[in-house]
């Protein structure tokens, strides 16, 4: 069995620690980079009767932005923003 202990730190409030055994690395990645984890103390995977500290590991996956395309041409896609932007500048 696996599964991963998300420790989220509220100071004086506490702290509590988030345990669904459902809950893959892609989902505890995407919950960091949606900001619906935040302050997190610590990120224990749990394998059998082994514990890792995934902390550094996971916090890295969840802040690399995703390009979905290889070929992505960021280029054009600056230049289409740009002239987005002189779309809805005030004529003058």
């Amino acid at each position: 069995m696996q599964y991963f202990v998300v420790m989220i730190d509220y100071g004086r409030r506490g702290r509590e620690a988030v345990v669904d055994p459902e809950m893959t690395r892609r989902d505890v990645v995407a919950r960091i980079a949606s900001g619906e984890y935040s302050n997190i103390s610590f990120i224990h995977e749990i394998v059998d009767h082994s514990v890792a500290d995934v902390t550094a590991d996971v916090l890295s996956e969840a802040a690399l932005p995703e390009i979905d395309a290889p070929d992505a041409d960021l280029q054009a896609a600056r230049f289409d923003h740009l002239r987005d932007l002189r779309k809805h500048e005030p004529a003058g």
